[in-house]
């Protein structure tokens, strides 16, 4: 494909329509050698810096291409890990199945109330719980900001266990006998804060999963997960028929 004439009398504004096209062409796999750079697409477009800018936007914030201030925006490489919908996953298994080493920085492993949680785990809001907040490697980067909740009289065991480089459901199940068997998650695309992007190693405009997730045991609710996930490095795929019928929250 090659760069279409933008139509100054739609109804889209300009720099939607280069956009769009600029989309249809990474879709096409036209930029495998290499993304032109503003000044390239101001000329192939017949628009201003400032119209190529804003296009460049989303690309960025979708985490399709890569352009930081005063270098050539670049096409993002696949994710790292890519992880099937519909199925209870670890984190740890599935950074460890691509190859990479996993570990984690453990930030908070501790013993507190949180009404909201205890709420959701169909608590008593002053029940104890262990909390576990962690930052998740894949290989030499950060990938994800992981906080678990769990009920204290469950999860008091596991309270000494080194969490460096071992998976949070393999110690449970070998410390209190309890596997999670299923699982209810909701996704949403979302900005990270300041904070959280100095811990993740990401710029401003990179958009991050936040998976919050509601982990049973048979019709036990054990376990509540907020995970906050690179979206430059992880993805979601799902296979569907024609009787499939999403959930949409």
């Amino acid at each position: 494909m090659a760069a279409r004439a933008l139509d100054r009398g739609d109804s889209r504004p300009l720099w939607r329509q280069l956009q769009d096209d600029l989309i249809e062409r990474l879709r096409f796999g036209e930029f495998a050698g290499g993304f032109p750079g503003e000044l390239a697409l101001v000329e192939d477009y017949g628009v201003s810096r400032h119209t190529v800018r804003q296009a460049l936007r989303k690309l960025r914030a979708d985490g399709m291409v890569t352009a930081e201030r005063g270098r050539q925006p670049r096409v993002s490489p696949a994710a790292d890990i890519v992880q099937p919908i519909g199925v209870l996953y670890s984190l740890f298994s599935s950074v460890e199945g691509t190859g990479l080493a996993q570990r984690s920085a453990v930030q908070t492993l501790g013993i507190r109330a949180d009404a909201v949680v205890a709420d959701r785990l169909g608590l008593e809001g002053s029940t104890p719980l262990v909390h576990i907040e962690r930052i998740r490697y894949a290989g030499d980067d950060p990938l994800a900001i992981d906080r678990v909740w769990l009920p204290a009289a469950l999860a008091e065991p596991i309270m000494d266990a080194d969490f460096t480089h071992t998976s949070l459901y393999s110690v449970l199940a070998e410390r209190t006998g309890v596997r999670l068997d299923r699982g209810e998650e909701t996704i949403r695309a979302v900005l990270p804060t300041a904070g959280e992007r100095a811990r993740l190693g990401t710029p401003p405009d990179q958009a991050a999963l936040s998976i919050h997730r509601l982990g049973y045991s048979g019709e036990r609710r054990v376990e509540w997960r907020h995970t906050l996930v690179r979206g430059d490095r992880f993805a979601l795929t799902a296979q569907t028929n024609a009787s499939y019928r999403p959930r949409v929250v």
